[in-house]
């Protein structure tokens, strides 16, 4: 059968080829920057009340409110894009999408804040995962409706309504009579 709704042939390969290596190398870089043991002199006891970090960060200035703020935004905000170009399909539903995308990014992020409680130097806080899930979000509303409509204005099957193919039947499948077991 025909996956409904796919891009044609080598082009889902392609998408699909780049998209996951550019999510292994997105995801190993992030492992990288947040799971690194650092030398500093003391640690911020963990931080498990939503948004009690960026109330923290609006105190110390609009500047430096802002800085933290995009950082946490920016760290797994590629996923966004990257989620569903390593999926490959041009015609989703763009809510499920969004949710799919979002929930998986949101996962991730709490799997890194998990593995952070064994890194010596690194803070387990609450509000980079909801950042980050923010971020995911954001940037999967701004680029993937975009970009799966021109990937469907370009494709040959756009001017026909996608449809699920049979495969032709090859005639009745052959059995094996039965054999009575030994005692």
């Amino acid at each position: 059968m025909q996956r409904q709704g796919s891009i044609g042939g080598s082009a889902v390969i392609r998408v699909r080829a780049t998209g996951g290596i550019l999510l292994v190398a997105h995801l190993a870089f992030v492992a990288w920057l947040t799971l690194r043991p650092l030398d500093v002199p003391w640690v911020m006891p963990a931080n498990l009340q939503p948004f009690a970090g960026i109330q923290a960060d609006l105190a110390l200035g609009w500047r430096e409110a802002t800085r933290c703020i995009v950082e946490g935004l920016a760290l797994l905000a590629p996923l966004g894009v990257l989620l569903p170009m390593a999926h490959g399909r041009t015609t989703s539903s763009p809510l499920g999408s969004l949710a799919r995308t979002t929930t998986t990014a949101a996962l991730i992020s709490l799997a890194i804040e998990l593995l952070q409680t064994g890194v010596p130097g690194q803070m387990v806080d609450v509000d980079s995962l909801l950042l980050n899930t923010l971020g995911v979000a954001l940037a999967h509303t701004a680029v993937v409706p975009a970009a799966r409509a021109r990937l469907r204005r370009g494709s040959p099957r756009s001017h026909r309504v996608p449809v699920l193919q049979e495969e032709p039947s090859q005639g009745r499948t052959p059995t094996i009579p039965r054999v009575g077991m030994a005692p």
